[in-house]
């Protein structure tokens, strides 16, 4: 029996307007494309001394977007460490059967999912101050990217540790293994290999969240090419905006694609390895055979 589909498949006709459509698609794409490279042109905007300033030592402008771009990933190299850990421990905390612990826990998930990134940095940064310690762009940027990124990243590991099969949790149980072990030797391990794509889709996330520190006055990538374009057009005028955006957006493309490269090559290493051990170990296999048979006397 074939499976059930949920369309059609599209018979010679409805194949020929598709590939019209596609056609005429990528036409106008082109015009449009074409459209904005001739308007650049006429600006002098693809004038190649416009674009050798990213390039040029004398100019400054690669030493300021370098240093930005170590300031931009120091602070989330933090946020993403920290992140990460406090979010498997909220995580661990809101399946937890102590409703002492799972309450608290689901509270301060759900507040700082609802507050907007935004507000949190601006609460640390100005609010926070007038009842306590006193914080810098850094560690005000640092931990609102965490408190948020903690509480996503706890409803991803949530996610994946209920994904996992009921019945290695009761194979952990029958040999004897306590909650804590159950949770680190068997559960945790499998929910962070499922969900590894979407951990490395919120780290994207978060690495591009690191321009709201703007608001703050902390010189991440973004808010230094505003300050480039700000210095260069009031020496120059405004013939370098372009490509110190475009230079900075760059070098955002480039991280974010070496950061899914090496999700990439996470996910296939742990697949292989999880292919590699074969099935399970023989004790949990054992249970399990050993469990179906009593069931059935």
């Amino acid at each position: 029996m074939s499976a059930p589909v949920l369309f059609d498949l599209p018979g010679p006709k409805a194949m020929a307007r598709i590939r019209i459509g596609t056609g005429v698609g990528i036409l106008l794409v082109l015009a449009l494309l074409a459209f904005v490279l001739v308007r650049l042109n006429g600006n002098g905007q693809l004038d190649p001394a416009r674009w050798a300033i990213l390039f040029d030592p004398n100019s400054g402008v690669p030493q300021a977007l370098g240093e930005a771009l170590v300031r931009t990933l120091r602070v989330a190299a933090v946020a993403m460490v920290a992140a990460t850990v406090l979010g498997v421990l909220l995580a661990v905390g809101r399946l937890s059967d102590h409703r002492w612990v799972r309450i608290p826990v689901t509270t301060v998930i759900e507040f700082f999912r609802a507050i907007p990134l935004l507000v949190v940095i601006f609460a640390l940064y100005f609010v926070l101050p007038a009842f306590g310690p006193d914080l810098s762009a850094f560690a005000a940027l640092g931990l609102g990217l965490t408190l948020y990124n903690m509480a996503v990243l706890a409803e991803i590991f949530r996610a994946g540790i209920l994904s996992v099969d009921k019945g290695q949790r009761e194979a952990a149980y029958a040999l004897g293994m306590r909650k804590t072990q159950v949770m680190t030797l068997v559960l945790l391990p499998q929910a962070t290999r499922r969900m590894l794509p979407v951990l490395i889709a919120q780290i994207v996330v978060l690495l591009k969240d690191t321009s709201l520190g703007f608001i703050i006055g902390y010189f991440e990538l973004l808010r230094q090419a505003r300050s480039l374009v700000e210095f260069l057009n009031f020496n120059f005028g405004n013939i370098y905006t372009l490509q110190i955006y475009v230079g900075a957006g760059l070098l955002y493309i480039l991280i974010n694609v070496l950061l899914s490269q090496v999700a990439k090559l996470v996910e296939k290493r742990t697949r292989s390895s999880a292919k590699a051990s074969g099935a399970p170990t023989p004790s949990v296999a054992a249970v399990r055979f050993d469990s179906g048979n009593n069931s059935g006397l």
